[in-house]
């Protein structure tokens, strides 16, 4: 029995089934894990969601800021934009019952390997969250979003307030922080200040922000944190840190990690895929 984690899909379905011939899937004896953005920008995202619903309890998915994005259009807290390619799931006569499926996915996921943590999220984690901690404030997104408030949320969503996260939060705001830090983050200061604008590659950090996994004394630094989101930083892998996202819908690669006995015990395995837009 294998575990794989997939990188950000977005729509790209031919070159999901690519990856799964090649590393002969099996949903009755492997796990797939997709770290977030199942859906947008790619051409096929009513395929890329009828495929890993139907692949049952063998296929896991953490929500992403595009699989969010789908949910608070079609509940009419966002207009679409013009590089959304959310159409084909809108007017599916499916409709409802993908949305209610991606409603009931979680936030971020946790596993024991080999002694380890390995924390799955779509994004990153705030520095002063513990791994305990970061499936608490997951949970209290998840219970909202699949319950009669979901509607309420998604329209207040959207914004980079508050930036910083507190305890003390609570109400929408609170939500928001959550959200924005497990499905956005990629630089933050070293108290956790978030920064939305930037989306080149570590490098190119705003000066006091540097990339949220290399803040000192993160509280998840003993675990394996992975993740995708990050397409401009692309395939990275280091004790601590998995990151998955190798843009695939920019014409890049998509990516799966299988994890071994130990998450020491990783193995890389890619397909090339066609560009379905220019970034931005």
């Amino acid at each position: 029995m294998a575990l794989y984690l997939i990188g950000d899909v977005q729509g790209c379905d031919e070159p999901l089934q690519q990856l799964l011939d090649d590393i002969a899937f099996s949903p009755s004896r492997d796990t797939l894990v997709l770290l977030g953005d199942l859906v947008n920008r790619g051409p096929a995202s009513v395929e890329v969601l009828r495929r890993v619903q139907r692949y049952g309890g063998a296929a896991k998915t953490v929500l992403g800021n595009h699989d969010l994005h789908l949910l608070g259009v079609a509940q009419g807290a966002r207009k679409l934009g013009r590089k959304d390619t959310l159409h084909a799931v809108l007017e599916a006569p499916d409709r409802e019952a993908l949305l209610d499926w991606l409603r009931q996915q979680p936030m971020a996921l946790h596993r024991a390997v080999g002694g380890g943590d390995l924390l799955m999220v779509h994004a990153g984690v705030l520095p002063q969250w513990s791994v305990a901690d970061t499936l608490v404030y997951a949970a209290e997104v998840e219970s909202v979003l699949r319950g009669s408030a979901a509607g309420e949320f998604l329209h207040e969503m959207y914004g980079n307030e508050p930036a910083q996260w507190s305890n003390a939060l609570g109400g929408h705001a609170r939500l928001r922080a959550i959200v924005n830090a497990l499905t956005r983050l990629r630089f933050c200061t070293a108290d956790g200040l978030m920064e939305f604008e930037t989306k080149d590659g570590a490098a190119a950090a705003p000066a006091g922000f540097m990339p949220w996994f290399d803040v000192p004394g993160r509280k998840t630094r003993s675990a394996t944190v992975a993740c995708g989101h990050w397409s401009t930083l692309g395939w990275l892998s280091r004790p601590d840190l998995v990151s998955t996202d190798t843009g695939c819908v920019w014409g890049g690669c998509l990516s799966a990690v299988r994890i071994g006995a130990t998450l020491a015990e990783r193995e890389l395995i890619q397909v090339r895929c066609q560009a379905a837009q220019k970034p931005g």
